[in-house]
């Protein structure tokens, strides 16, 4: 689902690679940022056993497929090359099943950032927000210019992404692993998670009227173009600031939510083997 500028550029980089290697690369691509068209287009082609050779896939939908014993053996390449000093124990969690290599990581995403156009930052007097509550003063400024505040797509995954660093703002990370990790009854019935649900309550008024159902690279280019001060997205936002030849520092900022600096929410796009006949 790597279908934006930012991200087929990316891509490009793996087929190149294994294209010295001397594989060809033919794929389907599936648009959709988070994956969830392209998930389910997979589990058709799961369901008719007709299996890709590979998809790329995030860390629970990899052990699904390998429980249900449909994943190819990558363990022989693993060893030969070092997967297991060289990919962190946290990603082999997700890509290592019944001891055995069934899925390739090819990245450590950091999600929990804020993307700002600098020149509506400086046209508002806007300083980088250290708390939720400077965050929602800064939106305020944002608005009262005619800028809009939040550029959001309103979509599943991107509603969570952003529900993710306000749960860790809130709570902090013993809160936030708790509730999410450990799936804490307590923790998930708390006031504090109360108070999360009622933080994005709050920003999610900052939104345009037409956020609804608009992919996340489009919420990214209304921060490029000064449609929109701010989006919160992960690492992968500055492929697209990238990709227009925008530059840090001079063209748009990066800060960690507020709230939480110090604390890295991640994620990991794989690749997935299957089991497919010679």
């Amino acid at each position: 689902w790597w279908t934006s500028g930012g991200e087929a550029a990316a891509l490009n980089v793996l087929k190149e690679d294994l294209s010295k290697e001397g594989f060809a690369w033919k794929d389907v691509p599936v648009a959709g940022g988070g994956g969830d068209a392209a998930m389910t287009a997979l589990k058709a082609m799961v369901a008719a056993g007709t299996y890709p050779t590979a998809s790329q896939m995030l860390g629970y939908t990899v052990l699904d497929y390998a429980q249900a014993g449909v994943m190819g053996d990558l363990t022989e390449t693993a060893k030969k090359e070092g997967w297991d000093k060289s990919v962190p124990a946290a990603l082999q969690k997700f890509s290592v099943y019944d001891g055995k290599w069934v899925a390739a990581p090819v990245n450590v995403h950091s999600v929990n950032w804020l993307w700002i156009n600098k020149a509506v930052m400086d046209k508002i007097g806007g300083t980088e927000p250290k708390t939720f509550d400077d965050l929602i003063a800064l939106l305020d400024k944002a608005k009262a210019a005619g800028v809009i505040p939040l550029a959001l797509g309103g979509q599943n995954w991107q509603e969570a992404t952003m529900f993710d660093s306000i749960v860790l703002s809130t709570g902090g990370p013993e809160f936030y692993k708790k509730a999410f990790n450990d799936l804490d009854e307590e923790a998930l019935k708390s006031d504090t998670m109360k108070k999360s649900f009622d933080n994005l309550a709050k920003i999610i008024q900052y939104v345009d009227p037409n956020f609804s159902g608009r992919d996340w690279n489009l919420a990214t280019a209304m921060v490029i173009k000064g449609d929109a001060l701010v989006q919160v997205m992960g690492d992968w936002a500055k492929g697209e600031f990238v990709a227009a030849k925008k530059t840090p520092d001079t063209d748009f900022l990066c800060y960690r939510f507020p709230g939480t600096d110090g604390s890295v929410i991640y994620n990991s796009d794989m690749f997935g083997m299957f089991n497919v006949p010679d």
